[in-house]
């Protein structure tokens, strides 16, 4: 079965993660996504390739593969070219030329020298999907401002911030976290500008950036703050809905309660919880009335919670309907029978190791994406494309004598 985006030619010049993840997406969906590199490689190759041992780092062994690599670049076509040279611009052209989309997050700059901005490329190829992910955006006073997700999201939005107990550090967020979130934004505008170039068959530029896209991310509370109420950091203690609040079990799991309408689930909580005496209790049987009293009554709570272990818990939450979120382990995500069933991780075949690698998170019923290879090693399909593109094995010997290609 056909992926759903088959015939689709997408040139990535991406690195680390942002634009490959998206271009991940649309590889797994079916698009024949090649993924340009520097000659040196992809800055992501390096990440891992080194170890501590005895307190030393050393390389890794021979066919180590990186994960890192293969989640984000699997099912692409490799290239590796020297864009600073003549001959390789000439190849980078002559590819443009046969692609749909050309996806890239390095710097505006950078992408001037190398003459792959949207009006180079645009020239030869007046119908190019233009899609480019900076850090701060293209204006502005910030607009050539270096930065990763870490820095220009996470940091600069405000999340990192209003995140903790008030008072509590700021924490760090988990790698790549916001990259993800704007590669699939990306591959969204991409399918929209596609969309529309079906209709006109006009190109279109699209600009992303990862400050922008965590702003929208954390939308709820940046609208607040706008409408005059700056967010505020959750104080578990003096939760404004109980209901809506962290809580601890006897053997130090934690689990989020999560009645955001808790008024339908006030019986049942308080009936699992083993003191069905709250239910009409007027300190606490409305909202206003578990709002004023809410230090004491997360205190009860904390109490009565503290007296199970999580497991117990569990049990006695699905069997009174309440609604809750465990705070799993990443080596629970990945045992979690429902993820499982679900499959949200699948079977990546390697020629040095088979592994399970995360999937992309829509599921084409109809034409359902898989994942169609590892990831290409670095320069891996070059001699093959430009076969394709029509250079001869001469060429490709000059090529490399030159040092266009490696």
């Amino acid at each position: 079965m056909s992926g759903i985006l088959e015939g689709l030619r997408v040139l990535d010049m991406g690195h680390v993660v942002a634009v490959p993840a998206g271009a991940a997406m649309m590889a797994d969906w079916g698009a024949e996504v090649i993924k340009l590199e520097p000659l040196t490689g992809d800055m992501s190759r390096t990440f891992g390739a080194l170890h501590e041992v005895n307190g030393k780092l050393v390389p890794r062994a021979p066919g180590w593969v990186s994960w890192y690599v293969e989640v984000l670049n699997r099912g692409k076509r490799g290239i590796a070219l020297n864009l600073k040279s003549e001959e390789g611009r000439e190849v980078f052209y002559k590819l443009v030329k046969t692609a749909d989309v050309f996806v890239s997050n390095y710097e505006t700059a950078t992408l001037d020298k190398l003459g792959a901005n949207y009006e180079d490329l645009k020239k030869v190829n007046p119908g190019i999907i233009y899609a480019v992910v900076n850090g701060f955006g293209t204006v502005g006073p910030d607009k050539d401002d270096r930065g990763y997700d870490y820095s220009a999201a996470w940091a600069r939005s405000g999340i990192m911030q209003t995140l903790g107990e008030p008072g509590s550090i700021p924490p760090p967020q988990r790698g790549g976290m916001i990259d993800r979130t704007v590669g699939a934004y990306m591959v969204a505008g991409v399918l929209a500008a596609l969309w529309r170039r079906e209709k006109t068959g006009e190109g279109q530029k699209l600009d992303l950036s990862l400050y922008q896209t965590a702003v929208w991310t954390d939308a709820e509370d940046i609208q607040s703050t706008l409408c005059g109420t700056p967010a505020q950091n959750h104080c578990r203690t003096e939760a404004v809905n109980p209901l809506w609040n962290n809580y601890q079990t006897k053997d130090g799991r934690w689990f989020w309660a999560a009645m955001l309408q808790p008024d339908p689930c006030w019986p049942d909580f308080c009936k699992s919880i083993g003191k069905p005496e709250l239910e009409n209790d007027p300190l606490y049987n409305s909202i206003p009335a578990r709002r004023v009293n809410r230090k004491k009554l997360i205190k009860i709570i904390d109490e009565a919670l503290l007296t199970r272990d999580l497991a117990e818990w569990r049990e006695i939450f699905r069997a009174n309907n309440v609604i809750f979120g465990v705070a799993a382990t990443t080596t629970e995500v990945i045992n979690d029978p429902q993820a499982i069933a679900n499959n949200f991780f699948v079977d990546l075949h390697h020629p040095d190791v088979d592994m399970k690698i995360v999937a992309t998170p829509v599921n084409f019923v109809q034409n359902p994406g898989s994942v169609k290879g590892p990831a290409p090693e670095l320069g891996q399909h070059t001699e093959e494309i430009l076969l394709e593109l029509g250079y001869g094995w001469e060429d490709i010997a000059k090529l490399k004598d030159k040092g266009v290609i490696l």
